[in-house]
């Protein structure tokens, strides 16, 4: 496993004595930091996915084989995590009741690691602390024995500095189009710069698209031999399905 050359371990990955686990530092045990503490998280997955299903719904599959007696099923699909933040974090979500979503994604082929968002509004400290999520998450999983690609997320120019951290060069990636960007124009080019500079830093050999990847940046990038694969999204999956279902 190669580290980047900025990898330091300064932060504790045990909890203090008496103090409450608040921010998932057991996760972090025996990682790697780099450039603002972002944990390196190493791409587990040894193979591609052949489905990719979200979290929601993961979950649904969960409950109703659990509720079969099917405690042992497998799903061949990886999980996402293309959501409104909502969908997984918060009180119950993913980050304060990590067991579960273990429990969960155990079940399946692998994990995309979280796509906490990191709006442009949102506070410098903010984006990185949700980048931080990103990558700690996935790092606790691929120590569970997950199957784990890294999900990239960036913004402008600005978040260039720490939005690739913790991502193994020369690996296979994924990244969103659903939502936004790059679909709205006002976004296009915030998205394809952003792209760029990925594959200037990251140089990924296979990138993983949830969402369309009819723009012109996965074009050029197919050009300098990065394999594309892209999955449809479940709103992509759901009008295909009504329109079939109309023309019966």
């Amino acid at each position: 496993m190669t580290f980047p050359i900025n990898a330091t371990a300064s932060l504790s990955d045990t909890v203090r004595p008496g103090i409450k686990d608040i921010w998932n530092a057991n996760m972090a045990k025996g990682a790697a930091f780099g450039k603002f503490d972002i944990p390196f998280c190493p791409t587990t997955a040894t193979s591609l996915p052949a489905y990719i299903i979200t979290w929601e719904e993961a979950k649904a599959i969960y409950k109703k084989q659990l509720a079969k007696g099917n405690k042992l099923f497998r799903y061949h699909a990886y999980v996402c995590f293309y959501l409104d933040d909502h969908k997984f974090d918060g009180s119950s979500g993913i980050w304060h009741n990590c067991k579960y979503a273990l429990r969960v994604l155990s079940h399946f082929s692998g994990a995309i690691t979280p796509d906490f968002s990191t709006f442009q509004d949102f506070p410098c400290a903010l984006k990185i602390y949700q980048t931080y999520r990103m990558r700690l998450f996935g790092y606790w999983l691929g120590t569970n024995g997950i199957s784990v690609i890294n999900n990239v997320r960036w913004g402008s120019s600005e978040t260039y500095s720490y939005c690739f951290e913790g991502i193994p060069r020369h690996s296979v990636v994924a990244i969103g189009t659903v939502g936004g960007s790059p679909r709205a124009i006002i976004d296009r080019e915030r998205f394809e710069s952003g792209f760029f500079k990925m594959l200037e830093i990251l140089a990924p050999e296979t990138i993983i698209v949830y969402g369309s990847a009819n723009y012109v940046c996965f074009e050029e990038a197919r050009r300098r031999g990065i394999i594309i694969v892209s999955f449809q999204s479940k709103t992509a999956r759901a009008y295909e399905r009504s329109v079939q279902d109309e023309q019966k």
